[in-house]
């Protein structure tokens, strides 16, 4: 299925989304995940309003762009050799707190608490690890960002004070990913998926759509390096939050940024779902699709409980961005779009 914003991608369209069983045969797809494995939104509120904060905006904007990179192929000052960029595959934001980089608290607003079971970093290339040496820290090209935004109006009262948002205030989102490894895991595993569909007789009607079943060879390797891949992004993430608290602090001395949420929109996770009045176990496949879960879902952080999980769908360059509450009847296995 697709959302709103659905266009078009390579394999899925990006604003796509597909589950399947992997007790019924169901497949994994790297094309149905896509290149920026884990690319997602964090969302920090602050303790300033606008009024209080413009006339410094110049400053900050100039701070920011010397502590952190942006455009193709920037580096930041962050170097990575193997073992530390494996225990970072293995850790994802827990193994960045552990490290200084960011609060513990952080890790209360993070999809699995800003680590995923089942990464498998001896699954992921050298090249990919290669690439990530020093982008650890960065943001990337294309539409990723990180912007200074301010609430501009509230539609649900009850939603915006369990998120901490008020009329005028100020928050940051950070827009990013896994950066060279989860694009270079990408390609990788598109190959490596077509050579599996093509072994067991899988029909394609678009390379593109490379596939093999969940439980195949194949299909566990991928799941093990993209797993490693979103625990990439999600320390990415948790790092670019340290710097750019850090950065704030030199012009707003007194700047609290607290973690709102953080949630990837190019992923594929098991999760359990209703269909046809039985629960089952599901393969969810989101490309440029946000994770939706309803009120009283476990995974949602208790403060947020009653309301919904925050869906974080972010403006391209001069629009809106919108933070919305996932809502219990949702056809989309729990799926919102990106942006």
């Amino acid at each position: 299925m697709t959302m709103p914003d659905a266009h078009w991608g390579y394999g899925f369209p990006i604003g796509g989304v597909a589950a399947f069983d992997a007790e019924q045969g169901g497949v994994i797809s790297a094309g149905g995940v896509g290149f920026d494995i884990s690319c997602g939104i964090r969302c920090l509120r602050s303790n300033l309003k606008l009024q209080d904060a413009v006339t410094q905006f110049s400053d900050l904007a100039d701070q920011l762009y010397k502590t952190i990179p942006a455009g193709v192929g920037e580096e930041g000052s962050i170097k990575m050799g193997q073992k530390v960029l494996d225990q970072v595959l293995n850790g994802g934001a827990q193994w960045a707190v552990k490290q200084g980089y960011g609060l513990a608290v952080d890790l209360e607003y993070i999809e699995e608490q800003g680590c995923v079971a089942g990464a498998v970093p001896e699954n992921v290339s050298e090249l990919a690890k290669k690439r990530q040496h020093g982008e650890m820290g960065t943001l990337g090209s294309g539409n990723h960002y990180l912007e200074v935004q301010v609430v501009d109006r509230i539609f649900d009262s009850e939603a915006a004070e369990a998120f901490g948002l008020d009329k005028g205030q100020i928050i940051v989102s950070i827009h990013c990913g896994s950066r060279g490894l989860g694009h270079q895991i990408g390609t990788d595993y598109l190959l490596l998926l077509a050579k599996a569909a093509s072994r067991l007789g899988i029909r394609l009607p678009d390379r593109e759509l490379a596939c093999a079943p969940i439980n195949s060879p194949e299909g566990q390797q991928y799941i093990g390096a993209m797993n490693a891949a979103i625990n990439c992004a999600l320390a990415n993430r948790q790092i670019l939050t340290h710097l750019t608290r850090e950065t704030f602090k030199t012009v707003y001395p007194d700047i609290r940024l607290e973690t709102l949420f953080d949630v990837s929109h190019n992923t594929c996770k098991t999760e359990s779902h209703e269909i046809n009045g039985q629960s089952r176990w599901l393969y969810v496949h989101r490309k440029g699709a946000t994770r939706a879960f309803g009120p009283g879902h476990p995974k949602i952080p208790e403060r947020y409980r009653t309301v919904g999980q925050p869906v974080i769908i972010g403006g391209s360059m001069g629009t809106g961005s919108y933070i919305l509450a996932g809502c219990v009847e949702n056809p989309a296995f729990a799926s919102a779009s990106h942006g």
